[in-house]
């Protein structure tokens, strides 16, 4: 079973500051509402971990992330897999962050596609509970941004 959210978020800003808001691990809790907490950096050979609210008891709370790509300025992926113990294909996920040009600042496109036996059945209670979760990541996003480059402006 296999699925696919995208969206994308018009910034007011240039890459280099969307790129330091996109590897700026340990402040991914304050855009993303899933997150309690976030470690290490995301560079070749770098590690990361996530920490989740609980979302269901198969699932982990603690998951490290497999760094997949790293283009500075232009594109990070990423891997999650989040069955219990780190057993594959029960729910495996990649997230996909692109930064491209767009009338003066930025678009940011946000992508994650989902893969495994518990996808079917924990989908029908993301769409149930996705907006409150996922919805304002991308606003959080473009707030936390545009509000650094006016601080840095002044």
């Amino acid at each position: 079973m296999t699925g696919q959210m995208r969206t994308s978020v018009d910034i007011d800003a240039d890459p280099e500051l969307v790129w330091e808001v996109l590897t700026d691990v340990p402040a991914f809790p304050e855009w993303s509402p899933l997150l309690t907490r976030a470690e290490g950096t995301f560079a070749p050979g770098g590690r990361v971990v996530l920490g989740f609210r609980p979302l269901n008891a198969l699932l982990r709370t603690t998951v490290p992330v497999r760094v997949l790509e790293v283009t500075p300025r232009r594109r990070l992926r990423y891997q999650l897999r989040f069955g219990r113990l780190g057993v594959p294909g029960l729910l495996d996920t990649e997230h996909g962050m692109t930064i491209t040009d767009h009338d003066g600042g930025v678009r940011l496109w946000l992508e994650m596609r989902f893969r495994g036996l518990l996808f079917r059945p924990l989908m029908r209670s993301l769409n149930r509970d996705r907006a409150p979760a996922l919805t304002p990541m991308p606003r959080a996003l473009k707030d936390r941004i545009e509000g650094m480059r006016a601080t840095r402006a002044e």
